[in-house]
């Protein structure tokens, strides 16, 4: 059986301005606020800053301890990071790219994956879109209270 990788592409729009929504992504320690996520964890901080390029994140979600990795930093406009542990995956890349418009941002969250398993792509693709459609909505609700509304 050929192991297909798997692509994930969510689109939500908040009413917040694309600082603020680039601003909760950096901040790991945000995010058991706005997503799924139960608690964070520093494990490395980053060649520059403590949650830059490289810095390693560590992310508990019920039995599931992900470890991510910082790869890319755009400002106001990009959040890539890589998986390294956690799931049975490999070649995990996830973007978060910012399009600020006349209303707020649209924010569209991308990853893409190999199933370590064959078979269990689609499985695994069901799992990880609907943990990534309730960070992005999450993301863009919790980014909405604290900006004033575009108009």
């Amino acid at each position: 059986m050929v192991v297909r990788r798997q692509h994930i592409d969510v689109q939500v729009h908040t009413q917040a301005d694309a600082g603020t929504v680039y601003a909760l992504l950096r901040d790991g320690a945000s995010w058991p606020t706005w997503s799924p996520i139960d608690s964070f964890e520093l494990e490395r901080t980053g060649a520059q800053e403590t949650e830059g390029i490289g810095a390693i994140r560590i992310y508990v979600r019920g039995r599931v301890r992900g470890r991510d990795e910082i790869a890319e930093l755009v400002p106001d406009r990009r959040f890539g990071y890589r998986h390294l542990s956690g799931m049975p995956v490999s070649g995990y890349r996830g973007e978060v790219d910012l399009q600020p418009d006349d209303r707020g941002t649209g924010i569209r969250w991308r990853t893409s994956f190999l199933p370590r398993h064959a078979g269990t792509g689609p499985l695994l693709r069901w799992g990880i879109e609907r943990f990534i459609r309730k960070c992005a909505r999450g993301l863009a609700a919790h980014a909405a209270t604290l900006s004033a509304p575009h108009r």
